[in-house]
């Protein structure tokens, strides 16, 4: 009964109208003056942020905060891949044909969530793992392995919460809503990564393309090669979200393991290995 009424809540949300306006309060210069209560409030080790708290313009400016050098160790082995994010894994394994794991009992498809059934051939039979970033987490993205960014697409969509609750009672969570996905060519052969929009999130953005984001108020499929195309070292930064939400990688068949020993719920650090070549 809970479930059937959270479901009915979350659908008849106007999520995309309240994210913007969310985004916007959080960009405004009165959000200032939330900025320690928001860091307090979820934990936030403030230690590590390149700035002072105090020079943040606004939350959302402190929410997108970068690290100062050294914070993050990116595992150096060349035959390793690395977390993209901070943040919790919510499910990992391999891709079934078409069909990967949402949460235990909820499945959904590779190529409804990348929108493109050629795309999604790629990936047939291959390798998955979902990590959940929360409010507390660091919010850039970056790179999981070296590469080069070679293509994007946008599908626009729904803005479910990207939490447990949604996670449990909305079926296809993830290929319903909106999605801003990265293309890199690696040594690990062709992997995405599928940046997730979620509830509150006021936009994903990316450092390739300055005009891609997520949420516009009229938006459109889009699929495009990144040109000129650039160049990723492993661990680069390829962008962030502004607020939390949840990033999927998924990798091409026997171009990966992931590594022993994971466990769903398990913490993870931007630069930490979750698998090998």
């Amino acid at each position: 009964m809970v479930g059937k009424v959270a479901k009915l809540v979350l659908a008849a949300l106007p999520q995309n109208q309240i994210s913007r306006l969310a985004g916007k309060m959080a960009r405004s210069k009165f959000s200032k003056k939330l900025v320690k209560g928001y860091a307090s409030h979820f934990k936030i080790d403030v230690t590590e942020a390149e700035k002072n708290i105090e020079e943040y313009e606004h939350v959302t400016d402190f929410f997108t905060r970068k690290l100062k050098k050294g914070m993050r160790k990116v595992d150096s082995s060349p035959r390793t891949i690395v977390s993209p994010v901070d943040g919790t894994i919510s499910e990992f394994g391999s891709i079934h044909n078409d069909t990967l794991i949402q949460a235990k009992g909820i499945d959904y498809r590779v190529t409804q969530l990348v929108g493109n059934s050629k795309m999604a051939e790629r990936f047939k039979d291959g390798m998955f793992i979902t990590i959940y970033l929360s409010p507390s987490d660091y919010h850039r993205i970056h790179t999981p392995l070296a590469g080069k960014g070679v293509s994007y697409s946008y599908i626009p969509g729904r803005l479910f919460p990207v939490n447990q609750i949604g996670v449990k009672n909305v079926k296809g969570l993830f290929a319903r809503n909106e999605r801003l996905i990265t293309y890199l060519e690696t040594e690990a052969g062709l992997v995405a990564m599928v940046k997730v929009g979620a509830f509150i999130v006021g936009s994903v953005k990316v450092n390739y393309h300055n005009e891609v984001t997520t949420n516009p108020s009229h938006g459109i499929p889009i699929s495009r090669e990144i040109t000129p195309v650039p160049s990723y070292a492993k661990g680069d930064e390829i962008g962030w979200f502004e607020f939390g939400s949840t990033v999927i990688l998924l990798f091409e068949k026997d171009k990966m393991n992931l590594l022993p020993g994971l466990v769903a719920g398990q913490k993870v650090r931007m630069g930490e290995g979750i698998g090998t070549i």
